[in-house]
């Protein structure tokens, strides 16, 4: 019996069952040890974007009221829209949500107590641990994270 180069070659062509299944525990270990990191990296910039908005709104609240007599809104709103000099103080067409899709809480200050701006975290609930805790712009003012 007489066989070509042709089927010869085509014979060695391909992986073994062994060799197909070290590499597939190779890509299952490294993909244990690479996943985590990337979902933490993905929460962490969640966290950064909520810091940096309430931040921004805060700033921009504070903002308002240095430009119209110490007088804070009644919403966020007011704040991404032109005033009567054609200012905006934010200067995005729409007020931010938190990368969960939920609004940025805001309480107006009333008698001593001073504004608030909220983000409830991924339940959008008051309360909770974890992607759910509350976090405030003065927590960021002060560093928590």
């Amino acid at each position: 019996m007489k066989i070509n180069k042709r089927q010869e070659k085509a014979s060695k062509a391909g992986f073994s069952l062994a060799e197909l299944m070290v590499v597939i525990l190779i890509i299952g270990l490294l993909s244990t040890l690479v996943v985590p990191r990337v979902m933490d990296s993905f929460r962490d910039a969640k966290w950064g974007k909520v810091r940096a908005d309430l931040g921004n709104i805060a700033g921009a609240l504070n903002q308002f009221a240095m430009f119209n007599g110490g007088e804070f809104p009644n919403s966020l709103e007011l704040l991404v829209q032109n005033d009567d000099n054609g200012k905006r103080y934010l200067n995005v067409t729409i007020v931010p949500k938190d990368p969960w899709d939920n609004e940025y809480v805001y309480n107006p200050p009333e008698g001593i107590n001073e504004f608030e701006v909220i983000c409830y975290g991924k339940d959008g609930v008051p309360g909770g641990e974890g992607d759910d805790r509350d976090l405030t712009h003065q927590d960021v003012a002060n560093g928590v994270k």
